[in-house]
This record gives structure tokens, sequence and C-alpha cells, in this order.
């Protein structure tokens, strides 16, 4: 898989001596030269093809805060990441409420802290990303699904009354000599194949959600009678998805259907617990604890000792605690989505148990 693009980065400060010590850094872990600019006004003026903007709080002609707020307001604006002094905790919380994608202290950590913390801007805005892409994605399928659905249902539904008129109307001017009577039991059967079609196409109108029924083997129709959901196929198992937080939830499930899983949303530990045993259960992904004091490392979950199904935990901080609980894979947040399904299909691989790899951090 392709290394991700370096993020084009906009610094913006005043201080020479600061921006000759990120500059350095960017250098150092291929990500630089950053382009330089000194003021908040130079700044919005220089944004054009920037992917990250490192701004310091205090600028000659302005505040931090108040270009973030001009860079947040345009259509798509870059990732921010304030640049703050040293123990101003409460400016950081205020520049992440206005929107800030992260915030840095200048401190001695600060050469550590830097590519840390663009990468994490970098995988959260990968996230958002391929989840937009996700569902403009599942949107478009869904589309075309249903165009599908509804030319194989025009083509069951309506074909069969409109021929038999159209036959009718064929005998009927082939035939000038016919009866009155043969004349008017034509008419009539055309007629009601005309009602038939009618009906359809005034069912097919007021259809408030789109059904699915098979109508050949792999080909489907919209189900005009009844209200049933279709079952998609299972190609690479039930993935049980335990995720508390929604969006993050969402960008899983998408990713894990991406990847041919048929994902399944959990709501609660125990259900989990319950549904891991299920047969054609082949992964379980459950949101840990991380580094939180008191909180179980795979929330609650415990995996069975002999299992066939993967658990993988998504954690903030160290994985150390959710591989101790049982975890198989852990994919610390925020995660890449390019890689994230490739590293769990990669462990699924192994055929036997013999030859399952050990426990690992992505």
């Amino acid at each position: 898989m392709a290394e991700p693009t370096p993020p084009r980065i906009l610094l913006v400060d005043d201080d020479p001596d600061i921006v000759r010590l990120m500059q350095h850094v960017l250098k150092a872990h291929g990500l630089g030269p950053a382009r330089e600019v000194s003021s908040g006004r130079e700044a919005l003026t220089s944004l054009e093809g920037i992917d990250v903007v490192l701004l310091d709080h205090q600028l000659p002609d302005t505040s931090g805060l108040d270009v973030l707020d001009a860079i947040r307001a345009r259509p798509t604006p870059p990732a921010v990441v304030l640049v703050t002094a040293h123990g101003n905790e409460s400016l950081a919380a205020t520049a992440l409420r206005r929107g800030a994608d992260d915030y840095l202290a200048k401190d001695a950590a600060l050469a550590d802290m830097l590519p840390q913390i663009l990468e994490r801007v970098r995988r959260n805005r990968e996230l958002q990303k391929a989840l937009t892409e996700a569902e403009q994605d599942l949107v478009q399928a869904e589309r075309l699904a249903a165009i599908g659905e509804m030319t194989v249902t025009l083509h069951h539904e309506i074909n069969n009354p409109l021929m038999a008129a159209f036959a009718d109307v064929e005998l009927l001017l082939g035939d000038l000599d016919a009866s009155p009577d043969q004349r008017r039991q034509g008419l009539e059967d055309i007629l009601q194949a005309l009602r038939r079609i009618r009906d359809i196409v005034q069912r097919i109108g007021g259809l408030r959600e789109a059904r699915s029924k098979d109508y050949l083997r792999g080909v489907k129709m919209l189900d005009l009678d009844r209200a049933e959901h279709s079952t998609p196929g299972i190609d690479r198992g039930a993935a049980l998805v335990y995720v508390s937080d929604e969006d993050l939830a969402r960008i899983v499930a998408l990713l894990l259907r991406g990847a041919s899983f048929q994902v399944q949303r959990i709501p609660s530990v125990a259900e989990v617990q319950a549904r891991a045993r299920d047969i054609g259960v082949s992964l379980v992904v459950v949101a840990g604890g991380g580094s939180t004091p008191g909180a179980h490392a795979l929330g609650g979950f415990q995996p069975d000792a002999e299992r066939d199904y993967l658990v993988v935990a998504l954690v903030a901080g160290e994985g150390a605690a959710a591989v101790a609980a049982g975890a198989d894979h852990v994919v610390p947040l925020p995660f890449d989505p390019g890689t994230f399904t490739a590293e769990i299909l990669r462990r699924l691989a192994p055929a036997s148990p013999a030859d399952k790899p050990s426990p690992s951090v992505g």
C-alpha cells in the first residue's frame, strides 16, 4: 500500500526561533518544509492548497482564535492546530470547542509532539473523508440497485398485460370482419390489461419504502405485495460492532461492509457476549477503555478462550491491557481508514488456529 502523501503545511508564527525549530522538526520527519507567514492577514491569503495550518495564538495583528474562526468559516477549511504557550490549557480547550483539530504547546516536548499531532490530525481527517466517501458510495450503490430492481419489476409486472393488449389489438386489426361480440370481448380484454398496468403504476408510485424479493437466482425485484427485507449474502462472515461512539461506529461499519462483512451493530455488552458465540461470527470489534482508570480494556466484553472469531479492540492509548484481556488485534485511535480492514483481513487469513498470529497493535 502506498505511503500517505505528506500534508501541505502552513506555519503561522512571528517568532523566528520557533519557526526555525518547527521547520527543522518537519524536515526531519519528511513533512517539510512548510510555507511560512507571520501574521493573521497573511495566513488567510495563503490557504490555497494547504492541508494543515500550524497557527500561533499570539500574532502581531490579531489572535489565533480569530484566525481560526475565519478559517473554519470557509467552505472546505484545512485542519488547524493551535500553537499555545505552555500551561495555557484553558485556551486550548476554547480552541477545540471553536473547531481546532488539535493544539500544541510551546514547551520542551514540542519537537516530539509535533509529528505525533500531525499524524493524529491526518488520521482524523482521513476517517472523516472515508466516512463521507463511504456514505456517498453506499447511496450510489443503493440508487443503482433500486434502478435495477425497478427495471426488473416493470418488466415482470407490466410486460405480460402489455403484451396481451398488443396481441388483442393485432387480432382486432387483423380480423376486420369479426362479429360485434368478438370485438367487444377483444376491447374488454384490452381494457382489463390497461387497468392492470394502471394499478401496478399506482402501487409503484405509492411506495414509501423499497422492499426486495427474489425474481430469479441472483436477480431481485421490488416486492409490491409484502413488506420484507432481503438478507445480503455473507462473504467473510458476520462482524459484530460494539462501539458506543456513533461516528466511530458508522465509520467502522461502513469500512467492514466494504470488505464484504455482514455488519451487525450491537447495543450492549451482554448482547455482544451472547451473539459472539453464534455460528458464522468471524469478527468482534469493541471500543476498549484504553488508559482510562477503572475502565475495562475491552469495554466489558470477555472473549471465549476457545473461539472462531477475531477480537479487534479500538483503543485510545496503550493497547497492552486490551491484549491482556483477550484482544487479537489492537487499533490505536484515531486509526487510518486506509489500513484498517487490510490488517484485519491479514489476521483472518490463517487457515488453522496453530497458524494464528500473536496479538498485535496496529
